[in-house]
């Protein structure tokens, strides 16, 4: 009965001593498992065992990371005191020299990363204007860049990229340079608004010359086509009512005269059509009895 406790206990230590050593790494990471404090294998993702106490694991991230350089006071060449700050975007390379690199021959990879950076942009920064610094962040950002992936070559990381997330002046200067942008915008609005003016009123005085040359031109058809109908009245007139018109000036005169009670003495010699011819020309005599 004996044997069988101690068969028992032994059984249930080694169970532990089993549940203790299990390692599970997920494919976002890699390991580094160390006996007695010397490097022994590399682990890539899942299941591992390891010997409790004796080993360790070491998991690193081999995912795309991001260090942010922190704010810090950059004196610019011009002497104004500039706040800084950018972003660092980097990963660890997930083969077995990389990764031993990036724990053995680096002491915290990521506060390295984020010293390198601020001391890169001090340099840069420094021999710029902060006129010239905001206007030149592409450039920056690729200087910067540029000196972080020589400066890691040994680290077995990739700078995958850099942003530079501000350049902010001192607050006075801020100041000015606000009112100075605002004075601009206004300029501009101003001188925006006098050319739409100016436009409305080029505007309507090509509306109004459009309208008098408008009226003009209707008035000179209507004098010129007044002026064909009486020279079409007057042809129509001298070729066809010549005759005509000298009865119709005859018969006028004989009505106004039967119209009046006037008398006309016929000669008794003269026929009647003859005296009523020459009554157009001359004036009806007035009887003396009503």
């Amino acid at each position: 009965m004996n044997d069988n406790i101690i068969i028992w206990i032994v059984t249930a230590v080694l169970f532990f001593i089993f549940l203790f050593g299990i390692r599970i790494i997920r494919p976002t990471h890699r390991g580094l498992i160390e006996r007695l404090g010397k490097y022994r294998k590399f682990a890539h993702a899942g299941f591992h065992w390891i010997i409790p106490i004796v080993d360790q694991l070491y998991r690193v991230n081999v995912t795309e990371q991001m260090v942010d350089a922190e704010p810090q006071e950059i004196i610019t060449n011009d002497n104004l005191n500039a706040s800084v700050d950018a972003q660092v975007y980097f990963k660890i390379r997930d083969d077995e020299e990389s990764v031993k690199k990036s724990q053995y021959l680096v002491n915290n990879v990521n506060r390295q990363i984020v010293n390198l950076a601020r001391t890169t942009l001090r340099n840069i920064i420094g021999t710029m204007t902060l006129k010239s610094a905001n206007s030149e962040r592409g450039r920056i950002n690729d200087e910067l860049h540029q000196v972080l992936i020589k400066e890691t070559a040994s680290w077995g990381i990739d700078v995958v990229r850099t942003e530079l997330k501000q350049i902010d002046p001192p607050k006075d200067v801020q100041e000015t340079m606000n009112k100075i942008v605002k004075a601009e915008n206004e300029k501009i609005a101003a001188v925006d608004y006098a050319t739409a003016a100016e436009t409305a009123a080029d505007g309507e005085k090509r509306a109004s010359i459009k309208r008098a040359e408008g009226i003009k031109q209707s008035r000179i058809l209507q004098a010129e086509g007044e002026a064909e109908a009486i020279r079409l009245v007057n042809d129509a007139a001298n070729k066809y009512f010549i005759g005509n018109a000298q009865l119709l000036k005859k018969l006028e005169t004989v009505q106004n005269s039967l119209e009046n009670n006037s008398k006309i003495v016929v000669p008794a010699d003269s026929e009647l059509v003859n005296v009523i011819g020459d009554l157009a020309g001359v004036l009806p005599l007035k009887s003396d009895k009503q």
